[in-house]
C-alpha cells in the first residue's frame, strides 16, 4: 500500500508547477567559455589500494572516473554578441559548425583535436571587421587555445550557465 501512495505522491509530484520550475532549464542570455583550469579526484571514500591504482591508471589515460573538472569562464558574451562573433567565420566551415552548435545543443566541448581548426578559422578573420568586444573575444580564444595545445588534458566548454 505505501508503495502505491509512494507512487502517487512521485507522479502528482512530476506534474506540478514546483517541479516543473526546478527541472526547466534557465535561459540566462549568456554564452560562457569556460576553461578546464584543474581536476582532482574525489577521495572522500575510503578506496581500497587495488581500485586507487585502477582509478589512477584510467586517469592516466584521459578517462574521467572519480575526478572532478574545475572549469573557469574565460569569456562571456550575450547570445547575439556570440552569434554575431561566430558570423565572422566561413559559414560552411568546419569551425562555424562547431562554434554554431551551441544553439543547437545548449553546449559544445572543445578537445585538443578540434584547436588547430578554430585557432586557425578565428586567426584568417579580417580584425578590421570586429568590433572591439570580438577583438578581445578572439584573441582570449586564441589564448586560452594555445593553453590547451601545451596542456593536452585541458578542454574548452561553452554553454549558457
Amino acid at each position: 500500500m505505501s508503495q502505491i501512495s509512494h507512487n502517487l505522491d512521485s507522479d502528482a509530484l512530476m506534474k506540478s508547477q514546483v517541479y516543473r520550475e526546478a527541472t526547466q532549464k534557465a535561459e540566462t542570455g549568456k554564452v560562457r567559455i569556460y576553461a578546464l583550469k584543474r581536476k582532482f579526484v574525489d577521495e572522500q571514500y575510503d578506496v581500497p589500494e587495488e581500485a586507487k591504482q585502477v582509478l589512477y591508471y584510467s586517469l592516466a589515460i584521459g578517462h574521467h572516473l572519480g575526478v572532478v573538472d574545475c572549469l573557469e569562464v574565460e569569456i562571456e558574451a550575450s547570445r547575439t554578441e556570440y552569434q554575431d562573433w561566430i558570423e565572422l567565420l566561413e559559414p560552411q566551415s568546419r569551425a562555424y559548425q562547431k562554434m554554431h552548435g551551441f544553439f543547437t545543443f545548449g553546449e559544445i566541448t572543445v578537445y585538443p583535436d578540434h584547436i588547430h581548426m578554430l585557432a586557425c578559422a578565428f586567426a584568417k578573420v579580417d580584425k578590421a571587421r570586429m568590433s572591439d568586444k570580438q577583438r578581445a573575444m578572439t584573441d582570449k580564444f586564441i589564448e586560452v587555445l594555445t593553453a590547451i595545445y601545451h596542456e593536452q588534458t585541458m578542454y574548452l566548454m561553452i554553454r549558457d550557465r
